[in-house]
Order: structure tokens, then C-alpha cells, then sequence
């Protein structure tokens, strides 16, 4: 069918960069369409409801001058694609993939759906091997495995920022065959300087997206598929071991919010809508391995809960998708603890498939459970301690607490930089032989 045979001058109404047009046949949900200016412009855009012969389009970009009366919608009946080549490595793009770094748009090798495609379950590999991301917190006691789920925790003022802007810098594998495919949602034009200094420094392999607060709220749907999908072409065709770092997870929810509430859907708990889980699904499952294949997907998603409530909807579905987390706590920040990781509800949940002799070290294990016990022995000590003081319990009650001290300054603190997981077990094993055994 021909091109003019999709083309509507039938737009009823213009709400922000909403379009609703009437009178249209043989159309989808998530369609690709064309709005043409009255002068003369294009813009992109994509259906998001339909309802009989009536669609609503959000429009990427500037909505500026377009009106009812002259504004062209064109449908192509294709759904987005997302374009793939080796080439676009190191390179930074927007939520839309157009780039962003003042270079010429690559020649694409091949088109994926921005949707991916899902992984047969008879086919998918369970998670092993290690993912050093230089954190010890992370690497000693919440192993980050190749192919695995484990989003951060974030709260409203801690520096998850600068934590991920660490691991852009300190992930790396054994192997050497890695990519960081870095999506970054609804940024600050402060964050986004900060992010591009950071992408400047690096030396690993990178792909950005990035979508600024300013910018489209369909782009901040799209950008993490994107990246996805950018992360599974790189992963298997190509062998790599692929880390999608999301950030942040909450912009994304709360576009979600914003889509549904324009579709006029009925609201969920707190005004999310009812299939946000199977949306959240949908991206993290694309996390993996593929049997017969070497590389990996991994994903680490930033999530910053509101109010700091881990009960809250988007970490609490977050949490039934993933396979574990890593919490930030106020407390430990407000004591000038950087990465201010709170151990004891961290966890990761196939940290045993990439830990150990071959992979990190025979004895990791022991060591990492070790420390948690003598910690948490601690925190619970330090309760006591309000209580009764220091004064009225015995030495070796004390002793635990020193520990506990020394281990949040020394072990879970590491302001200096990058830690190697060697570096972080030799430091553990030290703390163990200073304070006594567990």
C-alpha cells in the first residue's frame, strides 16, 4: 500500500505533545507515524491508544506551530526500530538515537524491534562468572554475576550519582570482552554535564542514551529498550559481556504514570498503573544468557525510592522481578561513608554462581560470611549500647563494635578509588584477624 494512502489531515485536537486525530483505519498500538508542520517541518511520533477510528499520537520534539487545520499525520505501519552496528560504540545518542556528540549518524548494519526479542526460556543459561564493578561492598558480599538482575536503592540525596558514575568507570571482567551500555532518564542539564565528563574518562567500551528532563516522555519509555537492545546485539552477535546501567528507574515509572494518566486509564496503587510489573518484566527479563553463547546481558538499574519507602510500588515490583539489591543508606552518608552501601539488607541472590576457586577466590565465600555475621552481631549490639553504654558491657561485647566501626570505615569506605576484589578479601580477612574471630 502506498505511502499517501496513510496520510491524515484529521487531527482533532493538540494537547502538549499529544495529537488526537480521527478518522483512521488499519492502525496499532506503538506505530511509527510521521507529523509533517504547517511548515513544513517533521517530527516523529508514536500511537498510544486507540479507540475506535480515533488515535492518540505522542509527538518527539518541539510542538511548536502545529495546529488542527494544516497539521499532516502520516502512518507507516512499522513499529520502532532501532539501529545496530559495531560502529556506535564510544559513541553518545538520545532517547530517540540521534546522536549527541557532534559526529555524523552511523550507517547501520542491521534493524532490531527497540522491543528486543524475547529469550526462549529452554535456551536461557543460568547467570555465572563475576562482574568486578571496584566497589567492595558490592564485590565482596553482593557479587554482581554475568547475566543477572541487581538494581541500587537509592534515596533522595545520596550520592547514587557519583556511584554510578564509579562503576561506569571500575566495571570491568576477567575477560576483557566487555561494553557498558550507560541510559541515563530524565537528567538535569547539571547531571548531564556531569555524565558526559564521566563518559569522556572512561576506558572500557560504552554506548550512551541519554534523556534529558526537557525532552520527550515517550523518549524516556524508549530509551532503556534501546538500550536493551544495543546491550543484546552487542552481547549476542558479537560475544560481549554487556552491563546496562539504568539510571533512573523512578523517571521511567513515573513516565509510565504520565502515558497511562494521558490514555486515561484507570489508576493502580498510587496512581501507577496496573501493568507496571509486567512493564518493569518486560525490560529486566531481557537480562540473561543464551546457551551456546558467550556473551551476556547483566543489568544494574538505579532505582531512588520516594519518601524512602522500600514498600513503595516501584521498588517493591522491582524487588519480585530482580534477583537481589543493593541499598544505600542515610545513615551511613550522614557519616561520611562513601558508597554508603547498608550491607545487611544488600544481597544478591546468585552471587554462589560467580564467586569461588576459578573465578574469585577459593575462600570468598567464607570471608564474606564472616563479616556479615560479625556485623550484624554488631548492629544488634549497638543497640545495646544506647541502652546500657559502652561502659556497662563486657570486652568482648565491645570488641564487636570496634568492629563494626572499623569495618563501615575501612571496608564498606573507599573514597580513594577503584578496589579490586583481591584488595577488597585481603582487607576483609584482615578486619576478622584484628578484631578476632566471629
Amino acid at each position: 500500500m502506498r505511502l499517501a494512502e496513510y496520510r491524515y489531515s484529521t487531527v482533532r485536537g493538540i494537547r502538549s505533545q499529544l495529537l488526537f486525530v480521527g478518522q483512521v483505519e488499519a492502525v496499532r498500538m506503538g506505530e511509527v507515524v510521521q507529523v509533517i508542520a504547517p511548515d513544513g517541518r517533521e517530527l516523529e511520533g508514536e500511537v498510544l491508544a486507540v479507540h475506535a477510528n480515533d488515535v492518540l499520537i505522542q509527538v518527539f520534539g518541539e510542538c511548536r506551530g502545529l495546529d488542527v487545520q494544516h497539521t499532516t499525520v502520516v502512518f507507516g505501519d512499522a513499529i520502532k526500530q532501532t539501529p545496530l552496528s559495531p560502529t556506535m560504540l564510544n559513541r553518545v545518542f538520545s532517547g530517540s538515537m540521534h546522536p549527541l556528540d557532534e559526529k555524523p549518524m552511523f550507517v547501520p548494519e542491521r534493524w532490531w524491534p527497540a522491543g528486543g526479542f524475547p529469550l526462549n526460556p529452554t535456551l536461557r543459561e543460568s547467570p555465572r562468572e563475576f562482574i568486578e564493578t571496584g566497589i567492595s561492598a558490592i564485590d565482596g558480599l553482593a557479587t554482581l554475576v554475568k547475566g543477572q538482575k541487581l538494581p541500587i536503592f537509592s534515596c533522595a540525596g545520596l550520592p547514587s550519582q557519583q556511584m554510578v558514575a564509579d562503576i561506569l568507570k571500575y566495571a570491568r571482567t576477567p575477560q576483557g570482552n566487555f561494553v557498558v551500555i550507560f541510559v541515563a532518564l530524565g537528567l538535569t542539564h547539571h547531571e548531564h554535564a556531569f555524565y558526559m565528563r564521566i563518559l569522556e574518562e572512561l576506558d572500557t567500551h560504552y554506548v550512551a542514551i541519554i534523556n534529558l528532563a526537557g525532552d520527550s516522555v515517550l523518549e524516556r519509555l524508549l530509551a532503556p529498550r534501546f538500550g536493551l537492545t544495543v546491550a543484546e546485539y552487542f552481547a549476542f552477535q558479537h560475544g560481549m559481556d554487556a552491563l546496562a546501567v539504568v539510571t533512573d528507574m523512578t523517571n521511567y515509572c513515573d513516565a509510565l504514570r504520565e502515558i497511562s494518566s494521558a490514555r486515561e486509564e484507570l489508576p493502580g496503587r498510587r496512581g501507577y498503573p496496573g501493568y507496571m510489573y509486567s512493564d518493569l518484566a518486560l525490560l529486566f527479563e531481557r537480562a540473561g544468557r543464551i546457551k551456546g553463547r558467550p556473551g551476556s546481558v547483566t543489568m544494574l538499574p538505579v532505582v531512588t525510592m520516594p519518601e524512602d519507602d522500600i514498600t513503595h510500588p516501584i521498588p517493591d515490583l522491582t524487588g519480585y522481578i530482580t534477583e537481589g539489591q543493593i541499598v544505600l543508606s542515610r545513615e551511613l552518608h550522614q557519616q561520611g561513608i562513601y558508597p554508603p552501601v547498608d550491607v545487611l539488607p544488600s544481597l544478591s541472590r546468585l552471587m554462589q554462581h560467580g564467586i569461588g576457586q576459578g573465578l574469585t577466590r577459593k575462600d570468598h565465600r567464607q570471608v564474606a560470611n564472616d563479616l556479615y555475621r560479625q556485623y550484624a552481631r554488631g548492629s544488634d549490639l549497638r543497640g545495646l549500647a544506647a541502652i546500657v553504654g559502652r561502659e556497662g558491657m563486657t570486652g568482648a561485647d565491645r570488641r564487636i563494635l570496634d568492629f563494626c566501626e572499623a569495618f563501615e570505615k575501612e571496608f564498606v569506605h573507599q573514597q580513594s578509588g577503584r578496589r579490586p576484589i583481591l584488595d577488597s578479601l585481603d582487607l576483609g580477612q584482615e578486619l576478622l584477624a584484628r578484631f578476632g574471630p566471629p
